[in-house]
């Protein structure tokens, strides 16, 4: 089939010429539309600019840069995020961001899911986009445990609340996995919550709910993988036991869902 006739819907075994890119762990989306629109690709020696072209990636050779594309190898990283850093590959206004503590490995991998800036703590991140894809759906229903300081002293009653239930500012509804009192510190308590949702900023929006300001918040935890042996700033691979919990506990809520 011509190159410039296959836009339309085809099998499993083609993908859009950006797809391929992302799916390879060599680009983002938006990366990999740049590079096509520039003309840095070709497909079996014509050179294309259509991100939407549709290809076959195990059939069609592909070169960037008068490179060959193959799949990168996977990566599966863990970084102990510092306050006061970005989720973003960049920023405009020149803030530090997490690809600045991945050396070589910033080039291609992308964060599973976000933590806000004034968070610290786990982050995943990966160049296996279906692997990032279940991790992150709402319906894979993987367990994120954070610790939480609110500038105030929590009760029994307000720890049943939010186990129970609340209704946020904007109206979306939050139900914690479980919170657990840890202690409390002069004026200051300490929680743990556990997650299985993911909504923006959820955490907060619930302290937030029950009147309180969270002051510190720390993700410890995402399914079996943990900040263990993780200094501030510092990455390490995931074990590939932990990789294959990840993929067990997405599969099971992936298919409960269903």
């Amino acid at each position: 089939m011509p190159l410039s006739e296959s836009k339309r819907p085809t099998p499993k075994s083609t993908m859009t010429l950006d797809r391929v890119l992302s799916r390879f762990g060599l680009a983002s989306r938006a990366e990999a539309r740049s590079a096509i629109l520039a003309g840095r690709l070709k497909v079996n020696g014509r050179r294309v600019r259509d991100p939407d072209l549709w290809v076959r990636p195990e059939k069609d050779v592909i070169h960037l840069d008068g490179e060959r594309v193959q799949p990168a190898r996977k990566l599966y990283l863990a970084l102990y995020k510092p306050k006061g850093v970005i989720t973003s590959h960049g920023d405009p206004a020149g803030r530090r961001t997490v690809y600045c503590y991945l050396g070589e490995n910033a080039n291609w991998v992308v964060p599973v899911g976000r933590l806000d800036k004034d968070s610290s703590g786990l982050l995943l991140l990966t160049n296996d986009t279906d692997f990032a894809d279940r991790v992150t759906d709402p319906r894979s229903r993987i367990p994120k445990t954070y610790v939480v300081k609110v500038n105030g002293i929590v009760g029994e009653e307000t720890v049943a609340r939010i186990q129970q239930g609340v209704r946020m500012s904007r109206g979306d509804w939050a139900r914690p996995e479980s919170v657990r009192w840890l202690e409390d510190r002069g004026k200051y308590s300490w929680l743990e919550v556990v997650l299985t949702e993911g909504k923006n900023r959820e955490v907060r929006r619930i302290m937030e709910t029950v009147g309180f300001k969270v002051l510190k918040l720390v993700r410890i935890r995402i399914g079996p993988v943990t900040l263990e042996d993780l200094e501030v700033g510092k990455w390490r691979r995931l074990k590939p036991g932990e990789i294959q919990a990840l993929n067990r506990i997405a599969d099971f809520g992936l298919r409960i869902a269903d």
